[in-house]
């Protein structure tokens, strides 16, 4: 069973749908958080230490991540996706771009 923890800014549009979208997989357990103090569910270290990948929707979300949890990410494997904040809660474009990039990397872990 992979663990996967997906991370945006609000955790409203694009790591819940991220998290919906692979909680349909056999053999994922997903999550998602927000990592701006405003989130609905804020990321925390207790969700990094649980998650065997952790995907971060822009390269701020990395720095800020690392800033904050520098600790925690130690041998962690945490994957960019370079998807901008421009998609609606499970819109379809969102779905596929999510899909091709994040797929291909679960046969590698």
């Amino acid at each position: 069973m992979k663990k996967l923890l997906f991370i945006c800014s609000q955790n409203r549009l694009r790591s819940p749908t991220a998290e919906a979208v692979f909680s349909e997989y056999e053999g994922l357990e997903v999550e998602s958080a927000g990592i701006d103090r405003t989130a609905e569910i804020s990321v925390c270290s207790e969700s990094i230490q649980w998650a065997d990948i952790i995907f971060v929707m822009e390269k701020s979300h990395l720095r800020k991540l690392s800033h904050k949890f520098q600790p925690s990410l130690k041998n962690k494997r945490v994957i960019c996706l370079d998807i901008k904040d421009e998609y609606e809660y499970m819109e379809p474009t969102l779905i596929d771009l999510l899909k091709k990039k994040v797929l291909p990397l679960l046969g590698t872990f």
